[in-house]
């Protein structure tokens, strides 16, 4: 089995920074895909930005320029860097992982989510 825990939401102010990161355990051989999604109220979940072991990213059209994805493959733990935060980034932020497990499996994996709020 495979376990994604998050970190690093909260209240912050428009204008504001955040870094969440995500951090993958259990019996990982690889991570061919490491992404974020947001879910605001009343909204369907959304891609914000995708990392594959291959080295291409990908990002929402609404977060270019100010959010930042990047992997750590030797921790198994991928970051969103968040800056010029706007109220309409306020949403529930999920990680998910597309993991290579051991004896080979490939598995889709979801974060639990955390809260990332920004105040106009």
């Amino acid at each position: 089995q495979v376990q994604l825990v998050e970190s690093g939401g909260g209240l912050v102010q428009a204008g504001g920074s955040l870094r969440l990161s995500c951090a993958a355990s259990g019996a990982i051989l690889s991570i061919p895909s490491m992404a974020w999604h947001r879910q605001a109220p009343d909204n369907q979940r959304e891609l914000v930005a995708l990392s594959t072991s291959g080295g291409f990213t990908k990002y929402a059209d609404s977060v270019k320029g100010r959010f930042t994805i990047w992997r750590d493959d030797i921790q198994n733990v991928v970051y969103l860097e968040m800056h010029s935060l706007k109220p309409e980034d306020t949403a529930v932020y999920y990680c998910h992982m597309t993991v290579t497990t051991i004896p080979p499996e490939r598995i889709e994996n979801w974060g639990q989510g955390t809260q990332v709020t920004v105040s106009s």
